[in-house]
């Protein structure tokens, strides 16, 4: 028996090209072991904490090896919970519609919720940043309307390429990628793209 975290970033859902490639993940990840566990959590369907305040003061406090106040204490806690839920699972799904050549906000938000310190990263004066999610594969499927894997076009990327900077810091080393591109297409163009990306992604699942 494993356990998947999937994250939806999506509010398109049926029309969604990222979440039709994730869902064949999830379906081979579940024929392949029917105790397979999913935790899904909708981004759309998830309220985060604004992170200011106490949120940010308990944050620097943390860093610095300072007390917080109660309150500070308590806004931490409500992190730590959300936290904790990210990290109780043996692998992770991604799915990330591109945005104005980047990530939704929503997601942008939850990064910025968990990424903190003694929770997903350390820091040492003596060696930098160590990432504490570790041993854990996560594969992250990439919805993009045009072509960004060509030299012409890379630069414009801030999608996976900040994703890959990101999880990198807090501690993946097995990531695995799936593109779903281009989707601005025609019709056929469009199913053959996604039918593809599916492939892929069923193979990926089954060799968790």
């Amino acid at each position: 028996m494993s356990k998947l975290f999937y994250l939806e970033s999506s509010p398109r859902k049926d029309r969604s090209a990222s979440i039709q490639v994730a869902q064949a993940f999830i379906g081979a990840f579940q024929d392949a072991d029917p105790k397979n566990e999913v935790k899904t959590l909708d981004l759309w369907d998830f309220k985060l904490p604004e992170f200011d305040g106490n949120h940010i003061n308990a944050k620097y406090k943390v860093l610095h090896g300072e007390n917080p106040t109660n309150e500070e204490a308590k806004a931490w806690d409500e992190i730590s919970k959300i936290v904790d839920l990210f990290k109780d699972a043996d692998s992770y799904l991604f799915s990330i519609p591109m945005w104005n050549f980047s990530i939704p906000y929503k997601l942008k938000h939850f990064i910025d919720v968990i990424t903190q310190p003694g929770l997903t990263f350390n820091f040492y004066p003596e060696t930098g940043y160590e990432g504490l999610v570790t041993g854990k594969p996560i594969t992250v499927i990439y919805a993009r309307g045009g072509e960004y894997s060509s030299v012409e076009t890379a630069t414009m990327d801030f999608q996976k390429t900040y994703m890959e900077l990101l999880l990198g810091f807090i501690g993946f080393q097995d990531i695995k990628t799936i593109l779903v591109e281009p989707t601005l297409t025609d019709s056929d163009s469009k199913e053959q793209t996604i039918s593809g990306s599916k492939d892929q992604a069923i193979v990926f699942a089954k060799h968790l």
